[in-house]
């Protein structure tokens, strides 16, 4: 059994994928949340096994509560314990729709799954650590949540997607100091452009924007970028930072003039 145990929601594909082969790399087992089997979830379980570590594949909806309590009992069952949750998993709208034409079935699709379904699962999950902290297991554990920079940079397009993103790095400063007196640390990961297949609709746009000098670092941002700073949180480099945000977006947040 590897170092640790980290649960990661879309674990199928793009940077649930990157951070999945990132931490096996670093000797965790990984258990990999999907919405089902074809999602490509069993090539990640064949590459995060490929690097000698373990791999549970949990087929699960992250916006169904009532699938929550299954899956935190599928990855007790097979490794005893959950040292890490990676709250990855999200969509982006079906149709990009202007502010004043969105509707409310987007709209409530992606708070559910974007901000409702990880806000209850860092709530069942958090008191499975609890207990493990109380009966003095050797990792300290850690929660990391993948938000985006649009939980703060507004897209009259995709307004739903922002607000879920900004309502998601409200759960992870308020889990954070909820967990703290418990030795759990937790921090939040925006990216920026990361060449996913979600951003394949607006990949031209964004294309033509990093060549123009949107970025800092002049190129897309990987899922393995963002995958190294999961790594990084977990290893324990930043033990004293609990709460912490960073920007994982070629410098995209920095003010200039």
């Amino acid at each position: 059994m590897g170092k640790a145990v980290a649960l990661i929601t879309g674990a199928s594909r793009g940077i649930g994928k990157g951070i999945a082969l990132e931490l096996a790399s670093h000797g965790y087992d990984i258990a990999g949340m999907a919405t089902s089997l074809t999602s490509g979830i069993e090539d990640t379980k064949r590459e995060v096994e490929a690097r000698g570590q373990q791999f549970l594949t949990v087929v699960a909806d992250v916006g169904a509560l009532d699938q929550h309590e299954r899956v935190a009992d599928e990855v007790m069952a097979t490794f005893g314990r959950i040292d890490v949750l990676v709250n990855n998993a999200g969509v982006a709208p079906k149709v990009r729709l202007d502010i004043l034409e969105t509707n409310d079935e987007s709209f409530d699709r992606l708070v559910d799954i974007n901000l409702r379904g990880p806000f209850f699962l860092t709530q069942r999950v958090a008191n499975q650590m609890i207990k493990q902290t109380a009966a003095g297991a050797p990792y300290a554990p850690k929660i990391v949540f993948i938000t985006s920079i649009s939980s703060n940079v507004a897209s009259t397009n995709r307004a739903e997607y922002c607000i879920s993103k900004a309502g998601l790095s409200m759960a992870a400063q308020t889990y954070a100091v909820r967990l703290a007196e418990y030795g759990i640390n937790v921090y939040e990961i925006r990216p920026g452009m990361t060449d996913t297949d979600m951003v394949a609709p607006a990949k031209k746009k964004y294309d033509d924007l990093i060549a123009k000098g949107l970025l800092l670092t002049s190129r897309w941002g990987t899922p393995q970028d963002i995958g190294k700073a999961v790594v990084a949180f977990c290893e324990g480099y930043f033990d004293y930072a609990t709460g912490a945000v960073i920007e994982i977006g070629g410098g995209y947040g920095v003010e200039r003039l």
